[in-house]
């Protein structure tokens, strides 16, 4: 119908509405339709409820949901359900029929869907590289492409290129280790740590194989160090003689035993 195009069928859906005219979503105070949810919920807050209990400390903005456990407040009720799931009662409703995972938000769970299945639906314009979340490609793109680092540390020279890297780095400086394993007393400051940990330490759980033995593995890392010994792949090489080998801590081990003086 036109020349439209996106990444998921959910929007697709959306975009079809406008060539229909289809408006499911209908208000129940007033004669009002439109075709998300979203717009109902504005709609209904704007026209009905009109509910502003926060206000912004630096401007007239108003907040209608808070937190009855913490200071969090938002614009959206969904938005509010989430906090609570995710940082009070760690409710995780969603699991994953191919392994054990189990996480707060249905969106959580077709990330880690994609784990199984190698879906990589967004796709970088200017390379080959493909990944399983739109905000892997932004990263990927300052990366590797424009490689604009606006965000600087104030306490030393470092420069990176997204504010989650500079919070990341902060940590080195203060020593705050904000992810603390449940099961032991384990901190760490990076969330992915924490949960390396906990698959390392308790859950065991291996979800990644090799195809060619029977190799199984709790990351995708490990996994493909791994395949290096069936490949013969030694991608890190010596810059003082010709050494090679698989894994960047075994070139460290080298360079101390071989040329350090």
């Amino acid at each position: 119908m036109c020349q439209y195009k996106c990444v998921t069928k959910g929007n697709l859906n959306l975009h079809l509405r406008k060539h229909t005219g289809e408006k499911p979503y209908e208000c129940d105070l007033c004669d009002y339709r439109c075709t998300t949810r979203g717009h109902l919920e504005r709609h209904i807050k704007h026209k009905h409820t009109k509910e502003k209990n926060f206000s912004c400390h630096m401007c007239q903005y108003k907040f209608p949901f808070k937190c009855d456990l913490c200071d969090y407040r938002c614009s959206k009720r969904s938005n509010l359900e989430t906090h609570i799931k995710c940082k009070h009662t760690k409710e995780k409703n969603f699991s994953c029929h191919m392994c054990q995972y189990k996480c707060v938000t249905k969106g959580k769970l077709n990330f880690h869907f994609r784990k199984h299945t190698g879906e990589k639906p967004y796709e970088c314009d200017l390379c080959d590289y493909r990944c399983t979340t739109r905000g892997h490609l932004e990263r990927h793109i300052k990366h590797k492409h424009t490689k604009e680092k606006n965000f600087s540390c104030h306490m030393c020279q470092y420069k990176c290129v997204t504010k989650g890297n500079l919070n990341l780095h902060l940590r080195n400086h203060t020593g705050d280790k904000p992810y603390k394993c449940d099961l032991c007393d384990y901190r760490c400051s990076v969330r992915s740590t924490l949960e390396k940990h906990i698959k390392y330490k308790h859950t065991k759980e291996k979800d990644f194989s090799c195809h060619t033995c029977q190799y199984k593995c709790v990351t995708k890392s490990d996994l493909n160090l791994h395949l290096r010994k069936h490949t013969g792949e030694k991608p890190y090489k010596c810059d003082i003689c010709d050494y090679r080998c698989s894994a960047k801590s075994n070139l460290n081990k080298h360079v101390l035993s071989k040329h350090a003086k």
